[in-house]
């Protein structure tokens, strides 16, 4: 017979003594089951003691944890986490240097574990640490370990940082600014100082005076990646929090310092392979440099501005007339309409309305001036070679560039913030100064090569832009180290090898992909769609809890809304605290009709989001936000506390006003109930389906006129 689920069996260790081989029950008190082992040993004043994992990190374990406890797991009885916080701040304020020496590297590893770091904390031990390092008197392995302790003390997020003093950073930056430091105690000072950038807006500016990006730099051409790795972490903290007034000013320093050569030089091309958090550090630099992008790229062109217009004359220019116009720009105006046919504009007339729309914007107008005047030959010979044909297969140079800026825009994420955890830098970006107008010069030319494989018109453009997508993502996962080989690589992915690597993909996929399966995908969709509407609109009856947005105060506000059973009614109101389960209808003051509602919003088309949108640090809040519309002119607004509330919400209110829903949780859901569904019906178990949708709710009379429609 097993044994009983919630009994675990443990080795208990204590120094000096054998160990205890005993049974613990989760159900018994964690200080019942300390007494036990200390009445064991013979030890008394068992609430002066804790139980702590013997091996690996070695964490207390507490009321919370303990439910981690597995069979067979090695556990050591140790003093409590308040006596150990106690007797490391005394040892640490003694006179002996030996035994200051040895509590501070006790106090390292202790730090980690968040029950200690707590109980630490709450003695004032972060201050005395500081004062520490304040002083300046503290060097080699003492400094080292202090320094470590005080960082993973911090990043557990219980005080904040805003409490450091101006003293304690310049001491700190001073380490990173010496130009020899200990290399443990340089690793940890950059550490720190990131985290002062990352974690506090104030501390940053403190920062910034006190470091200098050539300094910063320097570490690069270390042979330590542990310190390149801090350094380029450090650099990407100030370069991510700069105003964006800064973060050109910034670019322009980083440039002049070759910091771009350096890295390529120093860590891509360096001796030693590049690790998970260096690669991951090269690719928030790769996105924020690429974010730089983001103004041109949002900047819609203005037809009245003479000198953006000049730049599209100077398009035409370069094409048609040389070096220079001898005939002056006047009296070619009645040919101009014919040249941006030939250059390829959608509007012949007035070109400049082609970049009026964002994304791309003027980033598109960039790239192509970039391209007719550095790589002049080339632009000359994709337009004149396009123009001069009269088979209707000319490849419009004009709307394929804008619409490539846009695609390229796509695939690179241009004025998306970094992932966490993403390592997908490219080495290629870092080989050029101008790496994005040049991988755009690559791509114009893969766009002219492959519309003249697939023959293309302009009625197979969409189809030409698809497969050139295809190519430059195919190639960029296989990561070229250089633009050279990314043209070779382009070269390899022709229109005919795109067919090939698709038929073959195609045969390779599994049976669900058959005709049949197709049809029966198709057959159960809609009876699947209506099992998720009843779903969500099950939740919104249920309710949720929702915090109050603009509330700075430490105490946080809540609010809770909930849809009637008969679905005719949202109740809503406001709460001292964030509730533990459903909310009675009664406790919900102010309602509002269903029928009344007009329509519902998201994101930045929110009311409550107009001002927040285009703030960085909203855009979280922003992808979560949602408002109800309703006579006469009134809004509700939300913002879910995740994005499955977020969708479970939008979804809801779409199916409950009969509209269509579309989010991303409802296609991930629709598609594992599809297949759940096909998967059962192929196997041919009846006996086994997917639960049928609740019936409708009786329609109850009323003056609303608001009919149940789900189509």
């Amino acid at each position: 017979m097993p044994p009983p689920s919630d009994i675990v069996k443990v080795a208990i260790e204590w120094p000096g003594a054998n160990a205890q081989l005993m049974e613990i029950d989760q159900k018994k008190p964690l200080s019942s089951i300390i007494r036990e082992v200390c009445d064991g040993w013979s030890l008394s004043g068992s609430e002066q003691f804790a139980l702590r994992y013997a091996d690996g990190p070695q964490l207390y374990i507490t009321e919370q944890s303990r439910s981690e406890i597995k069979n067979g797991t090695i556990l050591r009885l140790a003093i409590s986490p308040a006596r150990a916080a106690r007797q490391l701040l005394d040892r640490i304020q003694s006179h002996g240097i030996d035994a200051r020496l040895e509590a501070l590297k006790e106090l390292a590893k202790l730090s980690a574990d968040p029950t200690f770091a707590t109980e630490f904390i709450s003695m004032e031990g972060i201050g005395t640490l500081a004062r520490l390092v304040e002083s300046g008197t503290h060097f080699g392995e003492m400094l080292a370990f202090t320094l470590t302790a005080f960082l993973e003390l911090m990043d557990h997020g219980i005080v904040s940082w805003d409490l450091i003093s101006l003293s304690f950073i310049k001491q700190i930056a001073s380490y990173v600014n010496q130009p020899m430091v200990d290399v443990s105690i340089l690793q940890r000072s950059l550490a720190i100082l990131e985290s002062m950038v990352l974690n506090s807006h104030s501390l940053y500016h403190r920062v910034a005076q006190e470091i200098t990006v050539g300094q910063l730099i320097g570490h690069l051409q270390v042979s330590n990646q542990e310190i390149q790795t801090y350094a380029i972490a450090l650099i990407n903290a100030l370069f991510l929090k700069a105003p964006e007034d800064r973060r050109q000013e910034m670019a322009s320093t980083l440039a002049q310092k070759h910091l771009r050569s350096i890295i390529l030089n120093h860590v891509i091309r360096g001796n030693r392979p590049i690790k998970a958090e260096m690669a991951h550090q090269l690719y928030v630099l790769q996105v924020l440099t690429f974010n730089l992008l983001e103004e041109r790229m949002m900047t819609k062109m203005d037809p009245s501005d003479q000198a953006q217009r000049d730049i599209i004359f100077e398009l035409r220019r370069i094409a048609f007339d040389g070096e220079n116009d001898p005939s002056g720009t006047e009296k070619r105006k009645a040919m101009y309409t014919k040249d941006y046919k030939m250059l390829g504009f959608t509007n012949h007339v007035n070109p400049a309305m082609d970049f009026t729309q964002t994304p791309p914007g003027m980033l598109a107008l960039d790239n192509m001036l970039y391209l007719a005047k550095l790589h002049q030959d080339t632009y000359i010979r994709i337009v004149l070679e396009n123009s001069s044909r009269e088979d209707k297969h000319e490849c419009p140079f004009g709307r394929c560039a804008i619409e490539l800026t846009r695609m390229l825009c796509e695939i690179l994420q241009v004025g998306e913030l970094p992932n966490e955890g993403c390592n997908d830098y490219h080495p290629m970006f870092f080989t050029h100064d101008r790496a994005w107008e040049e991988f755009f010069c690559v791509c114009i030319q893969l766009l002219n090569k492959t519309w003249k494989e697939m023959r293309a018109t302009a009625e197979d453009f969409n189809k030409v832009m698809q497969v050139v997508r295809e190519q430059i993502t195919r190639t960029l996962a296989m990561k070229p180290s250089s633009l050279d080989q990314l043209k070779g690589k382009l070269r390899g992915l022709s229109y005919s090898e795109i067919l090939r690597l698709r038929q073959s993909e195609r045969m390779s996929q599994d049976d669900f992909q058959s005709p049949p399966i197709i049809e029966l995908r198709e057959r159960i969709q809609p009876e699947i769609l209506e099992l998720i509407k009843q779903q969500r609109l099950n939740r919104l009856c249920e309710g949720s809890c929702f915090r109050k947005l603009g509330n700075r105060r430490r105490q946080e506000k809540f609010w809770f809304c909930r849809l009637s059973l008969n679905h005719k009614v949202l109740h809503y109101g406001d709460l001292d605290e964030s509730p533990q389960g459903e909310v009675p209808f009664e406790l919900l003051t102010d309602k509002i009709p269903v029928s009344d509602i007009k329509s519902v919003v998201t994101g930045k088309d929110c009311p409550h989001m107009k001002e927040k949108s285009a703030l960085k640090q909203n855009k979280e809040v922003l992808e979560q936000a949602f408002s109800i519309l309703y006579d006469p002119d009134e809004n509700l607004n939300f913002v879910a506390p995740n994005k499955y509330e977020y969708c479970i919400w939008t979804d809801g209110l779409c199916a409950l006003l009969g509209r269509e829903m579309g989010s991303d949780l409802t296609r991930s859901d629709l598609d594992t109930l599809i297949s759940m569904e096909m998967k059962l019906r192929l196997l041919d178990l009846e006996n086994i389906t997917i639960p049928e949708a609740p019936p409708p709710v009786p329609k109850e009379p009323s003056t609303y006129n608001f009919t149940y429609n789900y189509g």
